[in-house]
């Protein structure tokens, strides 16, 4: 055990965010999320929501200013009536870590496309539809 690491987070989760340098993406998934066809660098985190994932990745990863958007939110595909409450409550998180963060709506396929890209994916066991969402890691200013 270290001090003052989040304890949802696993040693292999801290190892990715360590090795990921300023730019790289990180996703992180609902529990219907394709993953592991996207992308071979899969993190299982099953049974945990992303809303608390993702306040403990917040407080040790910096947010990228320099890009418009430093997350991404899978926006809801064009027809379908679904309302994503979540995303009030990652914004919620992401304010609280970084005041100045803002969020890009992307398109579904697009989402993927963009995660193919990405460091790596933590599937999460998160049940709300549209729970998605990417965040691109920035650098530490002294």
């Amino acid at each position: 055990m270290l001090k003052k690491i989040p304890k949802l987070l696993s040693p292999e989760l801290v190892r990715v965010m360590m090795e990921m340098g300023h730019g790289d993406e990180l996703v992180l998934a609902d529990a219907n999320y394709p993953g592991h066809s996207l992308n071979s660098k899969v993190l299982r985190y099953d049974g945990i929501g992303i809303p608390d994932l993702l306040d403990a990745i917040l407080e040790l990863l910096p947010l990228d200013h320099y890009v418009e958007h430093q997350v991404a939110f899978m926006a809801v595909v064009e027809g379908d009536p679904t309302v994503p409450v979540i995303w009030s409550t990652y914004e919620s998180i992401i304010a609280k870590h970084d005041a100045e963060a803002t969020v890009k709506y992307e398109e579904r396929f697009d989402f993927y496309n963009r995660s193919k890209q990405s460091y790596a994916i933590v599937v999460t066991g998160e049940e709300a539809l549209y729970g998605n969402i990417i965040i691109k890691k920035g650098v530490i200013k002294a």
